[in-house]
């Protein structure tokens, strides 16, 4: 079974770390992802852009774009995992991993109902 795993942070404080802070958080969650892909239990993953340059489309039609993220949170959605475990207790536990990694970040677990892994954006560059 496919879980999504979301992270949460409060975007302010991640913006405000420094590069020598960034590089040690990211270099903990690359140990977490590495452990996860020895399993072959990690699908895509990806950190998200500021919520500065999101826009959201909604509305009937064609619908209407608008500047930013689609709610106004405490915190923000910058990052997300794609897992794959017999269980969501092992979904739960990987999310737990992670923010051994990163103690000030939510993770939100959900099933995947849908999964279609696409093309490789890698292979996407090389066109």
């Amino acid at each position: 079974m496919y879980y999504a795993i979301l992270a949460y942070h409060e975007e302010g404080i991640v913006q405000s770390w420094s590069k020598e802070e960034d590089a040690v958080l990211m270099g903990k969650l690359l140990e977490v992802n590495d452990r996860l892909v020895a399993q072959k239990s990690l699908g895509p993953a990806a950190r998200l852009g500021a919520t500065g340059s999101a826009v959201t489309l909604r509305g009937p039609g064609a619908g209407v774009v608008t500047d930013g993220p689609f709610a106004e949170t405490k915190e923000q959605l910058l990052g997300l995992y794609v897992v794959d475990f017999p269980s969501m207790d092992q979904a739960v536990d990987a999310a737990r991993e992670l923010r051994q990694a990163n103690p000030t970040a939510v993770y939100e677990i959900r099933p995947v109902q849908l999964y279609i892994p696409g093309a490789s954006l890698e292979a996407n560059k090389e066109a």
